[in-house]
């Protein structure tokens, strides 16, 4: 299955990929010089004094390798913007609310709009450690006086956010691991699957033995994979993931092979023979915005 899509819509993407392209290769030629600078330095430094590292410093090494251990526990948010207000609100959160995210403790993961959006979106996912430092990181964001002014100007001309939504989320158990870097540009594809009574597990048990293999055998790149949390609405019958495409006309070559992939054909057969496992789905296909650490 696939959504169509129309000459117009392929028309923009594919001059908004063109546009971070370029952006992209000049910012990674920056980081890359950045990087060489470093560890030139960083040679010279260490072959100047000969000496090994001292234990306050590894101590300090291994404090900072916790402090970025990769986050276990999600948060995918979708705000719905006042008419003409999404400017406003994707220039909030370039300019302030990222950065007090980070100073809270919050983990920036991915920011996202709908190719097709007339509702206003921005989908946006968080991590953190777990739910209760996710509780104690907005507590503090919330009560910071920097944060609340920044919000009280940038609704000064009327509100900025009509509405929104929050769902927590976990790993699957055989979701890659987000990596926040510019792979860019490229097409996602947020899928739902709500499934039939009793048949989450079999789901899982698909996608884990052969779909996400399946999926990079036909140009798919698997991005991450996640339960709702436990005592979520539908966490008993919800799988939500990420995959994505160089671009919508790969994403649909994709999906048509795929379709006709013998290995999946196979795989389909054998997972419903007692009973089809998947009662729904829902897709959105997203452009990431340009401040999105995952592109």
């Amino acid at each position: 299955m696939y959504l169509q899509d129309d000459n117009k819509i392929l028309t923009l993407h594919n001059e908004l990929l063109t546009m971070r392209n370029e952006r992209s290769n000049l910012r990674n030629g920056l980081l890359n010089l950045r990087f060489l600078s470093l560890g030139v330095l960083l040679t010279c430094l260490l072959q100047s004094c000969g000496e090994s590292p001292k234990k306050e410093d590894k101590g300090i090494e291994q404090e900072t390798a916790v402090s970025m251990e990769a986050p276990a526990f999600f948060e995918l948010r979708t705000y719905y913007c006042a008419p003409g207000k999404l400017p406003d609100l994707l220039r909030r959160f370039n300019d302030h609310t990222m950065e007090l995210f980070e100073k809270h403790g919050m983990v920036n993961l991915g920011y996202w709009v709908p190719i097709e959006n007339s509702e206003n979106k921005l989908i946006y996912l968080m991590g953190y450690p777990d739910r209760a430092a996710r509780d104690a990181s907005w507590e503090g964001f919330m009560n910071d006086p920097v944060w609340q002014k920044v919000w009280a100007d940038s609704k000064a001309d009327g509100p900025v956010v009509d509405s929104l939504t929050s769902t927590y989320l976990t790993y699957t158990d055989y979701s890659p691991i987000l990596q926040p870097m510019d792979s860019g540009p490229r097409l996602f594809s947020l899928r739902t699957y709500f499934t039939n009574e009793g048949k989450l597990d079999d789901l899982h048990a698909r996608f884990r033995d052969h779909t996400l293999e399946i999926f990079e055998n036909n140009g798919m790149t698997n991005v991450a994979y996640f339960n709702l949390d436990q005592g979520v609405e539908g966490a008993s019958n919800t799988l939500m993931y990420f995959i994505s495409f160089p671009d919508t006309t790969a994403r649909k070559q994709s999906w048509e092979a795929f379709g006709q992939d013998p290995a999946w054909k196979q795989a389909y057969e054998n997972s419903v023979r007692e009973g089809p496992l998947v009662d729904s789905i829902t897709a959105q296909l997203l452009v990431a915005t340009e401040f999105s650490p995952l592109k």
